[in-house]
């Protein structure tokens, strides 16, 4: 008979086998699953992309809903590789295959990153004779993406001095600006720490706390005082993109909500915005966009923000830009173009469901049919839209009485007959009354090929306001908000013609005390991305 201590050990290892079998599997069909939940979610995702581009905006939920669905794939994905890793681990003590995920071709780095070779010596024998004649036949080499922490720097900016033998004066070069008094602080970084404060939204202290992290310790009032001579030095490019934003023949007009410190409390200031951009109908211009500060929301504000300026103000219903259309204004009246997109959304709000459970909350939801009707109108005046954009004045003019003029018609007289049967009271009724009364405003687009359906383009460039507000709160003072503008001004111009923001800023920092008076231009924005480009090409053909 054998040891009974030995047979209990046997058995226990044929145990722990079979358990770590059935791990190892188990770890298999959840990596497998958590797989298919990725590549389901992934899909979703493609799908709903591929849904926007073909057939628009579905809802004003699009973007919250994409935006949703890419977090869930992102935890999809991660969860599946983590299921992955454990499941590999779990057939090691096996010996069994394990489930590898199939991922799609990985894109190639960029070709504009510096390279760095790192060679893995090769052995100076052969490891099967032992023969030292080896012989290279090739290479392989495996490319891995990594980042150098932030590493600081000090500049040291010598100027020697040297003396004559015969006439004894000492000369020396002269000191070379810098952007803010006393040259503490180089271009680069300024315009990291405005970035971070007016693009980033991350106020000065948190960015003194993180450079103290770092090892480099600077003052609160340090960095607030570079910050207002940084704003000093670029003003004369502030006023040449005002001058850029107010030659336009259409501008959009938007504001949004600012909380200003005051004494006891916040009081809600105004950011307002000014953006041009004609690429809808082809224009050569490029984008750029002004913001202006204002304590309360009068209408005086846009009225001198736009005090000299004549064209087409797309907007919304706001009565304060209504001096702006008077017959005695001058130099003379503003064309008045509303946006379809708050229309819309206002009728929306009442045939989407989820928005009625969320405002009815115990009650059940009531949706209109008439305002369904409505929304399924304006998409359709929207599809033929986005069917036109970006060509040239007249050509959408010509389409959009081909295919526009009948929808827009056939709305408005939908709208007239059926609100004459609905009550004052009716929410229905207040939407159609919101368009109606101002009916030629909306109907402009039809009778100028250079005006849009929407305003949505100031809404854009708002959105980073009120995102930012939740990280910085409010402005410390009115001074505070009308530098906010300022550099919104710069930072949103830079967005709009799809450059690096920062990367601009530090060159400008860098150049503009240096450069011309008549060569400011240089610096603008589109004319910096057409000289960078124009470099990149030359250094490319040499």
């Amino acid at each position: 008979m054998g040891d009974p201590a030995q047979a209990e050990i046997e058995s226990l290892r044929e145990q722990l086998a079979a358990a770590q079998a059935i791990a190892a599997e188990v770890a298999r069909i959840k990596a497998i699953n958590a797989d298919l939940e990725a590549r389901n979610a992934l899909l979703e995702l493609q799908n709903e992309k591929m849904r926007r581009v073909l057939y628009g905006q579905r809802s004003e939920r699009t973007r919250h809903l994409l935006d949703q669905m890419e977090l869930v794939f992102e935890e999809c994905e991660a969860s599946a590789s983590e299921d992955e890793a454990l499941g590999i681990l779990a057939a090691a003590k096996v010996n069994v295959a394990p489930f590898e995920r199939k991922r799609p071709a990985r894109k190639p780095l960029p070709e504009h990153l510096p390279r760095e070779r790192v060679v893995v010596a090769a052995p100076s024998t052969c490891p099967c004779c032992g023969s030292d004649r080896l012989c290279k036949l090739g290479e392989d080499i495996t490319e891995t993406l990594e980042v150098v922490p932030r590493q600081w720097k000090v500049i040291q900016t010598v100027r020697e001095k040297f003396s004559c033998r015969n006439c004894e004066k000492i000369t020396q070069p002269p000191a070379p600006f810098h952007v803010t008094p006393r040259g503490l602080f180089g271009p680069s970084f300024l315009a990291m720490v405005l970035f971070e404060k007016f693009g980033a939204h991350q106020p000065l202290n948190r960015q003194r706390d993180r450079y103290a992290r770092e090892g480099v310790d600077i003052s609160l009032s340090t960095l607030a005082d570079q910050v207002g001579a940084c704003a000093a030095a670029l003003m004369p490019l502030y006023l040449l993109i005002e001058a850029h934003v107010l030659a336009a023949e259409r501008l959009h007009g938007d504001d949004t909500t600012v909380p200003v410190l005051a004494k006891t409390k916040t009081d809600t200031g105004r950011i307002w915005t000014y953006v041009r951009d004609d690429r809808p109908f082809g224009g050569p211009a490029p984008p750029a966009a002004i913001f202006h500060y204002s304590r309360d929301r009068r209408g005086e504000h846009p009225v001198g923000h736009l005090r000299n300026w004549a064209g087409i103000l797309q907007a919304d219903a706001y009565a304060g830009y209504n001096a702006l259309f008077h017959a005695d204004r001058e130099p003379s009246p503003l064309t008045r173009a509303l946006c379809w997109s708050h229309a819309r959304r206002y009728f929306f709000e009442l045939a989407d469901v989820a928005t009625q459970i969320k405002k009815r909350r115990k009650k059940a939801p009531v949706i209109s049919p008439l305002a369904v009707e409505a929304v399924r109108r304006i998409d359709a005046i929207f599809d033929v839209e986005r069917a036109i954009n970006g060509r040239a004045p007249q050509e959408r003019l010509g389409l959009r009485q081909e295919h526009s003029a009948q929808l827009v018609a056939d709305l408005e007289a939908w709208m007239r007959e059926n609100r004459s049967k609905l009550s004052k009271n009716s929410a229905v009724a207040e939407v159609m009354d919101y368009m109606l009364k101002a009916w030629p405003a909306f109907a402009a687009f039809l009778d100028d090929g250079r005006i849009c359906l929407t305003n949505n383009a100031a809404e854009r460039a708002l959105r980073g306001i009120a995102l930012g507000r939740k990280s910085w709160l409010f402005a410390g003072s009115d001074r505070g908000g009308q530098r906010t503008a300022f550099m919104l001004s710069l930072i949103t111009t830079a967005k709009l013609n799809d450059i690096d923001p920062q990367a601009w800023l530090a060159d400008v920092l860098a150049r503009i005390a240096d450069i011309p008076q008549n060569r400011l231009c240089d610096l603008l924005p589109w004319n910096w991305k057409a000289d960078r480009q124009m470099a990149l090409k030359e250094d490319m053909a040499a």
